[in-house]
């Protein structure tokens, strides 16, 4: 195998997964000489991103979410979800799940627009484009996301890139004073207030939306990594987010 083909293939692979660790892959599991022997094939591959996996003869590649699997001898690489069908688990969403959660938890309050309820019970981060249908029919339910106990954060993520002129609206709405009236007013495509700042955090936030992987907008993250492609209604994402608080107890209750 050619390292032209495995600088192709990383390429796709951070492309279909963007970044992620895997279910408990622990790279102190793998010898040295195998991390950096396997990391070498790659260009944006560290020794530490090479970790153990639940096959014999293979390893985990993993960077944010980013998962894939690599034979022992650097031979083999292979693209897909490993499932074990004994517990019906998908240990690589569970690994890019993980790897969500961990990369969310470290985001500031300061490094988000909030839209918070008086009373909080959940809350979700959401990467939003100014410009997007249904990220603007989410924002138009702010109140009722609220209503129902729900706090958004938002993250700016303009689809096009930094040449786009979403990217622009998005640095503006992060310069203004009032950042949650500046972006319910980019969103209803009105003028509003800004001054000039450093607006690095939209690329921090582009940045981010690669990492765990998100392929459009809006795309909500839930507080345990899981992600929701797409727009989903209020009551639809009370539900979910109900359910899965009492998955939870349920759980804690027979531990």
């Amino acid at each position: 195998m050619t390292n032209k083909y495995f600088r192709t293939a990383t390429a796709l692979l951070a492309s279909l997964f963007a970044v992620s660790p895997a279910w408990s892959a622990d790279s102190a599991g793998v010898p040295a000489v195998d991390r950096e022997r396997l990391a070498g094939l790659f260009d944006s591959i560290d020794p530490e991103n090479v970790k153990t996996s639940p096959i014999d003869g293979w390893y985990t590649i993993q960077k944010g979410s980013l998962v894939a699997y690599i034979s022992n001898d650097g031979r083999y690489l292979l693209q897909g979800d490993l499932i074990d069908l004994d517990t019906q688990v998908n240990l690589s969403e569970q690994s890019r799940t993980d790897a969500r959660r961990e990369i969310m938890s470290e985001l500031g309050n300061d490094e988000v627009i909030s839209f918070a309820p008086s009373e909080v019970k959940f809350t979700v981060s959401v990467f939003t484009d100014v410009d997007c249908t249904y990220c603007r029919r989410l924002h138009s339910q702010i109140e009722q996301y609220m209503a129902n106990g729900i706090e958004i954060r938002y993250l700016l993520y303009p689809r096009g890139g930094p040449a786009s002129a979403a990217w622009n609206t998005s640095e503006a709405v992060w310069c203004a004073s009032d950042r949650g009236e500046a972006l319910t007013m980019a969103k209803l495509d009105r003028k509003f207030e800004s001054s000039s700042c450093d607006a690095s955090i939209v690329q921090d936030h582009y940045i981010l939306g690669q990492e765990v992987g998100l392929s459009g907008t809006p795309a909500i993250v839930l507080d345990d990594g899981e992600l929701i492609a797409g727009y989903m209604p209020p009551d639809a994402l009370k539900m979910r987010l109900e359910q899965k608080a009492a998955i939870n107890a349920n759980i804690a209750a027979s531990e």
